[in-house]
């Protein structure tokens, strides 16, 4: 979530914004430090702390804050999920309430200024004026997207640092692929050549490209990125994933089709000169096991929910050290 654009955007229209986050948690909680939800004068939100009655009631608190005739403030809440709210967690979530009002408008366009331009870190301190000040931090190595608090010492990674996926076709599974990641953690590179392929409107994390060589728009690829084909050419559908699997190592290249496609490809490639451990990291039927609808929903269900846990796999892989993308991406689902 690019949460300081968005503050940005809500003071400039309201005039102010309220923020929760959380900033530590102990034992089973709904979710992880860093997770954040902005409340606005007229009781709309966006992102989410977790939902259920702590959610509940932090949107009250921070609604009660907005309300208040004071500029800005910073407190902290210590929470236990269990005694205090019923919640079957039973663990416990430390919270930081803040209110953000014009007076921090240039605050509040620094952050957003560092969100835009990529991944960033701060750390912060309450001085006596009551706010919270963050400073830029080059030297922390705290995950993006986390938080976490020392001594009073509050540390925050932010910015936007979802795995960057090619999908190549802009046919009835590519359409509802691409809804089915729109909320979800991806930025999709999406690539057909044909004309008037793509839909009018496409989610916010999407990018249409129609380049007249379709395999170059793999060119420049961000370390890391998924490769999805599907496109409308058997013969399109080869030369991509050939760039893609002799080019840099992609976490992950997936090719829409059966086990008889694959075989066919797999052949082709080898005749072409390639090497078998190249060849061997196509995956190729795509998705989880066990959907056999054909339906693109369907197929956009599974291949999403498959993209997700190797996603998930590589992030623990690489912050404990144990081995790469790739690799990762493999193991997550067995070697598929």
């Amino acid at each position: 979530m690019l949460v300081w654009q968005r503050l940005l955007q809500a003071i400039d229209r309201h005039g102010k914004a309220a923020m929760a986050t959380i900033v530590e948690t102990r034992g089973s909680a709904p979710r992880e430090a860093g997770a954040r939800i902005v409340v606005l004068p007229d009781a709309t939100f966006f992102g989410t702390i977790g939902g259920g009655t702590l959610e509940w009631r932090v949107i009250a608190d921070l609604q009660a804050a907005l309300a208040r005739q004071i500029p800005h403030f910073y407190t902290s809440q210590r929470v236990a999920l269990g005694p205090e709210l019923g919640q079957c967690c039973g663990g416990r979530v430390d919270l930081a309430l803040e209110v953000f009002d014009r007076s921090r408008r240039a605050e509040v366009v620094e952050l957003a200024d560092a969100e835009a331009s990529g991944l960033f870190r701060t750390r912060g301190t309450q001085l006596s004026d009551g706010k919270l000040h963050r400073s830029i931090e080059t030297t922390s190595q705290l995950p993006i997207g986390s938080a976490r608090i020392d001594h009073g010492v509050v540390e925050e990674g932010f910015g936007d640092d979802s795995r960057v996926l090619y999908l190549f076709g802009a046919g009835h599974v590519g359409r509802a692929l691409v809804m089915a990641l729109a909320p979800l953690p991806f930025r999709v590179v999406w690539v057909d050549p044909r004309p008037d392929a793509f839909p009018q409107h496409v989610p916010a994390n999407a990018h249409c490209l129609q380049p007249q060589d379709t395999p170059s728009a793999l060119d420049g690829a961000p370390e890391g990125s998924f490769v999805l084909v599907m496109s409308h050419s058997h013969a399109l559908d080869l030369a991509i994933v050939a760039k893609a699997l002799k080019g840099q190592p992609f976490a992950y290249v997936g090719l829409i089709g059966s086990e008889t496609k694959r075989a066919r490809f797999s052949h082709q490639l080898e005749r072409a000169g390639m090497a078998q451990d190249d060849i061997a990291r196509l995956v190729s039927p795509i998705g989880v096991p066990g959907i056999k609808s054909k339906l693109p929903a369907a197929i956009a269900a599974s291949v999403a929910a498959d993209l997700l846990v190797r996603d998930e796999a590589i992030r623990q892989a690489l912050a404990y050290g144990t081995m790469g993308p790739a690799e990762a991406s493999a193991r997550a689902v067995g070697g598929r």
